[in-house]
């Protein structure tokens, strides 16, 4: 591996995200916070579930930026010639060719410029994970969000069991200084995961993706149907996230809505 390889944006955000991870969990421990008083009194049970579930989460942030987000192959099948692809597609959709790739482009899916490949239902390209969100892997980031949410807002609670106000205020910032920064960094972190966790779980539920909710009106599909194509209800769209049930093309969930549409319409 080159020496340069070793400095690439997706090592240095790994890392920064390890390293102020960590920083802050030491924070946590060397201050008397409730962390501190617990491991002193020989209750360790919570300060080793707070440990476990900040290493869950760590763990959970390296899987998912690490992982294959579900890249369109740019290979063609041998077992599968083009013409049987191309009949597997139902009429009235026509599948883009993706201008950087060439390669046809699934429903759902997005060329992403930062990874330089196309991703099936691509969702975005997260900057905190280097890499994108899509088919494999965004069910574990929404998973990682619950989790990171968990520990921040615990992390929240005991920073805050810390903060002792009292006066002179110079001596104050220097005893509690460190641990008043930490404050204000996990209230931060709090609200933008919470923010992003909400966002999420309401996309999961209609079975949208950012990009298609943020772009519908320029994305072809999207614009020839008055409503989501591949809202299925709240149940299934769960099951079909986090399960993979029902399995099935989004091609042919597309046309299954548009014949339904048609069904509906001719009544």
């Amino acid at each position: 591996m080159a020496p340069w390889a070793l400095l690439s944006p997706g090592v240095l955000v790994r890392t920064g995200h390890t390293v102020l991870t960590w920083g802050i969990t030491l924070v946590l421990f060397l201050h008397d916070t409730e962390l501190r008083k617990w491991e002193e009194q020989g209750e360790l049970l919570l300060p080793l579930t707070f440990l476990f579930l900040v290493l869950g989460s760590l763990l959970l942030y390296l899987a998912v930026s690490l992982m294959d987000p579900g890249y369109v192959n740019t290979q063609p099948q041998p077992q599968e010639p083009k013409e049987e692809q191309t009949a597997m597609v139902p009429q009235g959709i026509a599948l883009r060719r993706c201008r950087y790739c060439l390669v046809l482009q699934p429903l759902r899916a997005r060329h992403c410029r930062d990874c330089r490949r196309c991703v099936r239902r691509y969702d975005h390209h997260c900057p905190w994970m280097e890499n994108c969100v899509g088919e494999r892997n965004h069910p574990l980031f929404v998973a990682y969000l619950a989790l990171q949410l968990v520990v921040l807002l615990w992390g929240l609670y005991l920073a805050w069991s810390g903060l002792q106000f009292f006066q002179p205020w110079g001596l104050w910032l220097r005893s509690r200084g460190l641990l008043f920064a930490t404050f204000l960094l996990l209230s931060f972190f709090s609200l933008v995961a919470g923010l992003l966790l909400a966002s999420h779980l309401y996309l999961v539920a209609s079975n949208t993706t950012t990009w298609e909710f943020i772009s519908s009106h320029r994305i072809a599909y999207l614009r020839q149907r008055p409503s989501n194509p591949f809202n299925r209800g709240l149940t299934r769209n769960l099951a079909h996230f986090f399960c993979g049930w029902p399995s099935g093309s989004w091609e042919t969930l597309w046309a299954e809505e548009e014949v339904e549409e048609g069904s509906s319409q001719a009544v």
